[in-house]
Order: structure tokens, then sequence, then C-alpha cells
């Protein structure tokens, strides 16, 4: 029994050490997130789901040495502190802060800018709405990125900070039980099904849930070996495409992305972004070509 309890801690604590980071995150930003809320209506949920997407929960480069939770590029408008990353393109301007409150003041006045208007007819509550309005308003080019944000709202159930009633609750400190128990909802992008991976997931347990050959589940997302997913990266259960998104004709691989993770991003075989693109290297700020 004592060497069945050790196996279990084993395998789980990878889980519990990820689950522990993004706790943490949500523990010590969703007052801030409540508070942005209350001032200007930005739905908490968003705030916090849209921070720890964009920061890798504080983790990132642009968090840890500019307090930037939310990818705010410089904009003509800006003239603060300043980091320069590959996003869209290479050696981009990012915004830098001297605190994390800060970022989050300032996320929220950029959402307050006529371009994001539509948002404001929206429910507070109405976090999916909020999330797919976000994604249309041009907030990001990732073309599945309502899609992630959602499915972090409902991972750590977010959406209770959106009401006075939720956030006296039990439930927003109930993150492991959400870890171990949660199955992945089945999404749909330009005809391909896909579930977007979580913190600590690989491909042979989503091949287990789906009933899919682990083989098969690599081959269809271009992956040579089985191993912990990127969280919040797409995960196909059919075969990828070869073209890109209507619309879309180029793409930088950012800041903690590779030519995988990219051709993830955009429904695309890793074989024909290499057909496009021959002899590129793959490592943040290469441009590549999707038609």
């Amino acid at each position: 029994m004592r060497l069945l309890t050790v196996i279990i801690f084993t395998l789980i604590s990878p889980l519990l050490l990820l689950a522990d980071a993004y706790q943490d995150y949500i523990n010590t930003y969703a007052p801030m997130a409540i508070e942005q809320q209350q001032a200007h209506g930005i739905p908490a949920s968003i705030t916090l789901a849209q921070g720890l997407l964009e920061s890798a929960a504080g983790r990132s480069t642009l968090a840890t040495r500019g307090n930037n939770h939310f990818g705010i590029k410089c904009h003509s408008e800006w003239t603060g502190d300043t980091l320069l990353r590959s996003d869209d393109a290479p050696d981009e301007c990012f915004r830098a802060y001297r605190t994390a409150a800060e970022s989050f003041a300032d996320h929220s006045r950029f959402l307050l800018r006529k371009r994001y208007a539509p948002l404001f007819e929206l429910p507070e509550t109405d976090y999916a709405a909020w999330a797919r309005t976000l994604r249309e308003c041009g907030y990001a080019t990732d073309p599945n990125y309502a899609s992630r944000l959602i499915t972090i709202i409902e991972r750590y159930a977010l959406y209770i900070f959106d009401t006075e009633t939720g956030r006296l609750s039990e439930e927003n400190s109930d993150y492991i039980r959400s870890i171990l128990l949660s199955t992945h909802k089945v999404l749909r992008s330009r005809g391909l099904h896909y579930v977007i991976a979580m913190p600590g997931d690989n491909y042979a347990a989503i091949a287990r849930e789906f009933g899919i050959d682990k083989k098969k589940l690599l081959t269809y997302n271009d992956a040579r070996r089985d191993g912990e997913i990127k969280a919040w990266e797409e995960v196909y259960l059919e075969p990828k495409l070869d073209t890109a998104p209507e619309g879309t004709t180029t793409a930088t691989i950012g800041e903690g992305e590779s030519l995988h993770s990219l051709s993830q991003r955009f429904g695309m075989t890793v074989a024909s972004l290499r057909a496009l693109n021959p002899g590129l290297k793959d490592r943040p700020g290469t441009r590549l070509r999707l038609r």
C-alpha cells in the first residue's frame, strides 16, 4: 500500500506543482481583477484568464522583467518604459511597468478604447461572449484565442469572481479537485475537432480519454514522442490541414513558441510550413509564410 501511495504521488505531484503556480497567480491577482471590474465593468474572469494566458501564470519574460501581464504592445501613445520581444513580428515593442498593479490598470484603460466598445454592451457575467468579442475586436491574432480564454475560465471556475455571491463561495479554493477530475471539451475550428491541453497534460492521457490510438494522436499533432504538452495548446483529434486560416498570410515564432506550437495555433501541418519556408530557423523571431 505504501508503494502504491508513493507511485500515485509521483504521478500527480507535477500536476500539483503546476496547479500551485496557477493557484498562486489566481490568489495573488484576483483582488486586482475584481477591483478593475468594479471600476470599469470588465469581468474579473476575463482579466484573470488573459493574465494567466499572456503571462504564463506570471512566469513570462514580459511579466518577470516588465510586469506586463497582458502582452500589451507600445503603440504610438505609450511614453513609459519598454521591452523588445518577438511576437507577431521580430523585436516588437512592449510596455513595461513598475508594478503588476499598473499593468492591470493599463489593461483596463486599453480595453476602454473605442476599438473595444462592443465589449461593454455585453453582460459582465457572460464571459464567453466577452472572450469571443475580444478576439473579434482584434486583441490577439490567435484564431483560437477565445477558446483558450473560455477553457481557462471554466478550468479554474474564474467566473465566480464576476459576482459578489461567487466571490464569497468556497468553490474558488478547490483547484486540486479541478486539476484531477476535469475532462476536455471538444472544440471545432475550420472543420477540425480539437481540445485545449491543460497544464500537465500528455498525449497518452488525451488518447485514452477519447479512445484514440496514441500513435495516431501523435501523428495528427506532429509530435515525435509523448510528453508534457504546452499548457493551453491545441491538441487535434484528426489530421491538421495544409493551409492557413483565411486571411492569414504570415506569422512570427514568438517568445516561448516553436515551429510546432505555431503549427498547432493555426491548425497547419509542420510539413506544409516547412515546404512554404525552406531553410527556416526554428527559433523566436523567425517570420514565416503561411501561404
